[in-house]
């Protein structure tokens, strides 16, 4: 049986198409069954829809937060996921929602957490004078950006970098590291993926 994943999304879904891909591959332990955004705008919904997944769109825009998020919860819980993926969802959820999801919430962030989380990891890595940047997957906790690591990927940052020029380079890593660290995840493997 494969587990279910819904996947929340802000923006034009990235990390979801990616994510997406590589559950189309009929080895893969997980199959989608939602793709969800608190942004009826998002391009990556349009883009589920045309791989057939279902999709559900919440506006949090003028609701309160617990409103938002019990609106949010509808579509979730109708689809019954295993394993959510947050895949550059760019809302603060509440401990409440985050407990219902506990050691089954996965997100992925741009920087080696636990260094920068929050906004701005690559131009906060660059003014550090760090060598080194990247992306982390880690279990969701109420904590931002903390939580168990489940797998990070490395890049250099190089002599002229930019955040954009950075952020360009980990963005392909992190296409690369969030389907690998699902397959495991999806399987019973907690083991850190570290490439």
């Amino acid at each position: 049986m494969k587990a279910r994943v819904a996947i929340l999304i802000s923006g034009g879904g990235s990390n979801m198409l990616a994510l997406l891909a590589d559950m189309a591959q009929g080895d893969h332990p997980a199959t989608p069954v939602l793709v969800a955004s608190n942004d009826p705008l998002a391009g990556g919904l349009a883009k589920a829809a045309s791989l057939g997944v279902p999709t559900a769109a919440v506006s949090h825009r003028g609701l309160a937060r617990d409103a938002f998020e019990a609106s949010l919860l509808e579509p979730i819980l109708a689809a019954k996921p295993d394993i959510l993926l947050l895949a550059g969802f760019m809302r603060v959820l509440t401990p409440g929602f985050v407990h219902r999801f506990a050691g089954r919430m996965l997100n992925i962030h741009p920087s080696l957490l636990p260094k920068y989380p929050g906004l701005h990891t690559h131009q906060r890595a660059i003014d550090a004078g760090d060598t080194q940047a990247g992306c982390t997957v880690h279990l969701v906790t109420p904590v931002l950006d903390d939580g168990p690591i489940l797998g990070q990927a490395c890049v250099p940052i190089l002599a002229g970098d930019t955040a954009g020029t950075l952020a360009a380079r980990v963005l392909v890593q992190e296409h690369r590291l969030y389907p690998a660290v699902l397959r495991r995840f999806a399987t019973g493997d907690r083991t850190p993926l570290l490439a």
